[in-house]
């Protein structure tokens, strides 16, 4: 039997109880206080999962930032992929090179992963290779490939 006022569970005093505190703190706000209470939770949760990636100092010296040579390939003086022509001798090229690469084992996951663009026959090679040795090797791949006239190698060895 229910009576008026009595609860019969304690699952729904609880919840009773959590509505009603909640009730009386939101009716003592005004509606700018609770966008306010609103706006800081939101950020604070925000900065929580986002966190902040600029404050190790480290960081900027990491290998794996590269936000310099993305700024400086934007200008659009620099070949990027993008740049690739799309004449069948072109794909041919880029292809060819390209599996001429991956048969190096030898070669680094960088120098596998080298942008290769072909442009009326002029291949340019760019990005990050383990060392001058791979450089030179991915040069000689690209200038044995048939149809290649001009080889601009603009690989970046990490050690000399």
């Amino acid at each position: 039997m229910n009576i008026p006022g009595k609860l019969d569970d304690t699952g729904q005093a609880v919840t009773q109880a959590r509505v009603m505190a909640e009730d009386s703190l939101l009716h003592h706000l005004t509606m700018s206080e609770r966008l306010v209470v609103c706006a800081l939770a939101l950020l604070a949760g925000l900065s929580l999962t986002t966190g902040n990636t600029r404050a190790d100092p480290a960081a900027a010296s990491s290998p794996l930032e590269n936000s310099q040579r993305n700024t400086r390939d934007k200008d659009g003086a620099t070949l990027l992929p993008e740049d690739q022509k799309e004449t069948s001798a072109d794909i041919k090229i880029t292809a060819a090179i390209r599996q001429s690469v991956i048969k190096h084992k030898s070669l680094s996951l960088d120098a596998h992963n080298a942008k290769i663009i072909t442009r009326n026959g002029t291949v340019t090679l760019r990005g990050p290779v383990a060392n001058a040795v791979e450089k030179a090797k991915l040069q000689a791949i690209a200038e044995k490939t048939h149809g290649v006239k001009q080889v601009d190698n603009q690989l970046e060895p990490k050690t000399p």
